[in-house]
């Protein structure tokens, strides 16, 4: 029977070949190639002529599979060859030797060979559009899990980034907070989302208006909005910010909300206002020179005709009249003196010396005073700071006019603690007193010359600016932090 069926198959291969084509092209010609379908179509014929001489129906056979791959290009689901031919006629095959009635007829054989490529095709599709599923599913888990990583990179880069950035939905929410924006405002992301767009607006209509304004705009051009504005953080200190405002565009183009980006500009308004102290000074300091020259000489012969007034009197009440003149003499004298030491240039005689030494000398001098008595002074020095190249002098006036204003400061009996350290190689100097503090508005202006909050007669409000200028001339910084009703703290860095 096996010699049988291979000489039909042999004499009829054309015809059951060329069947077998326009069966596939028919079935399949969108998808392969004529040179794919012939190449498949020969494999197949040779692997069911293998199949019908050793009649091993379940062997992996070489052809079958180079075909099948031909078949589904993608390789992803390859299948050994008894998943596409252990069922249907194939396993007739197996039978034909026993059966006595079997009809030879090569009319019947090529029928019945064209059933089984009509099974074997029927298979294919099921196999190949299981192939395609189960390729197309491959291929949406790939895609899901790119997008999980993209969206896990997105997510760290926004929340470990230093740059300070949030996002506001639609319904005005926070629904992001990031690193960058718990470092500056002092909230963390569990604080911040759910709450309005508003939280961190300062207590002012304009401020509502501000925000109206962006969201009207956003929603209306989409265009990035800069916007130079203050915001307040969790300690309820309000800050100078830029926002750069952006929409966030859904899917279908429209809006999802906004990502803000928020820059602190707190350094930079601290830099601009010591630009803006410094040109005060520069300023100021062009006039003193001459006023000090125009008021100097005559107050100097009016001060010597007190004097011999004084030295000639015998009156008792012209006595006190006269001692009250030259005590206004003495503080025009002072006024006049300062203005000279504020704009004299500085001198070129630096020596190498301690700190310390200098500020153990101011102290000294300070406890002239007689407020001095109810106050106790502590001092913690740092023996072993590095030397350093100063005017001596100049230091020396520093140092006693920020002491002076801690004694101003002190009502009554107190406290003034000096300390000297090193900090990221700057040596420091820390001047703190426990007295009557300051205002915010008062600090902002405490350098400025001429400015005072002292009475008339107990300040010319040359003292800390002189002192701040002379720092600045030594490369160095002063600052001040101070608390109303607990005290100050003046942080000297050369």
């Amino acid at each position: 029977m096996k010699k049988i069926i291979l000489e039909l198959l042999n004499k009829y291969y054309d015809q059951i070949r060329n069947n077998w084509i326009n069966k596939i092209e028919s079935n399949f010609g969108d998808k392969l190639s004529k040179a794919q379908i012939k190449t498949f179509v020969k494999a197949s014929i040779n692997t069911l002529i293998d199949v019908v001489k050793t009649s091993e129906y379940l062997t992996s056979d070489q052809y079958l599979i180079d075909s099948y791959i031909l078949f589904s290009k993608s390789n992803i689901n390859l299948l050994e060859v008894s998943q596409i031919y252990s069922f249907g006629r194939f396993a007739l095959l197996h039978n034909i030797d026993k059966s006595e009635d079997f009809n030879y007829d090569p009319i019947i054989i090529i029928g019945f060979l064209d059933e089984i490529i009509e099974q074997v095709f029927a298979r294919y599709s099921l196999l190949y559009q299981s192939a395609q599923t189960k390729e197309l599913k491959q291929a949406r888990n790939r895609l899901a899990r790119k997008l999980e990583m993209n969206q896990r990179y997105l997510r760290t880069i926004l929340h470990k980034s230093d740059t300070a950035i949030a996002v506001i939905d639609n319904n005005e929410k926070y629904i992001a907070w990031n690193k960058g924006a718990e470092k500056i405002f002092g909230y963390t992301e569990k604080e911040v989302i759910g709450k309005p767009a508003s939280f961190l607006l300062p207590r002012s209509e304009r401020f509502m208006e501000e925000l109206d304004y962006i969201k009207r705009e956003i929603d209306l051009t989409g265009d990035v909005k800069i916007l130079d504005t203050e915001r307040v953080t969790k300690f309820g200190k309000t800050i100078p910010v830029q926002l750069t405002v952006t929409q966030l565009p859904s899917s279908d183009g429209k809006s999802d909300g906004r990502t803000i980006i928020i820059h602190d500009k707190s350094q930079v308004k601290q830099l601009q206002q010591q630009i803006d102290q410094s040109e005060k000074l520069a300023v100021i300091g062009q006039l003193a020179a001459g006023v000090a020259h125009e008021i100097g000489n005559p107050l100097a012969s009016i001060s010597s005709l007190v004097q011999l007034m004084q030295r000639k009197n015998n009156d008792e009440q012209l006595g006190e009249q006269l001692k009250t003149i030259k005590e206004n003499i003495d503080r025009i004298s002072k006024i006049v003196r300062e203005l000279v030491d504020f704009s004299r240039p500085p001198g070129e005689d630096k020596v190498l010396l301690a700190i310390t030494d200098v500020l153990k000398t101011a102290v000294g001098i300070v406890k002239y005073d007689k407020r001095v008595k109810n106050v106790e002074f502590v001092t913690d020095m740092d023996s072993e700071l590095p030397m350093i190249n100063i005017v001596p002098d100049q230091l020396l006036q520093v140092f006693v006019n920020i002491l002076i204003n801690a004694l101003d400061a002190i009502e009554g009996e107190g406290k003034i603690e000096v300390k000297t350290y090193l900090e990221n190689n700057f040596i420091c100097i820390d001047i703190k007193d426990n007295g009557c503090g300051m205002e915010q508005e008062v600090i902002n202006k405490i350098f400025d010359p001429f400015f005072t909050t002292k009475s008339v007669g107990k300040g010319t409000g040359l003292g800390l600016s002189v002192s701040y200028g002379i720092i600045k001339k030594l490369n160095g910084n002063i600052t001040v932090k101070s608390k109303l009703n607990e005290g100050s703290i003046f942080t000297i860095k050369l």
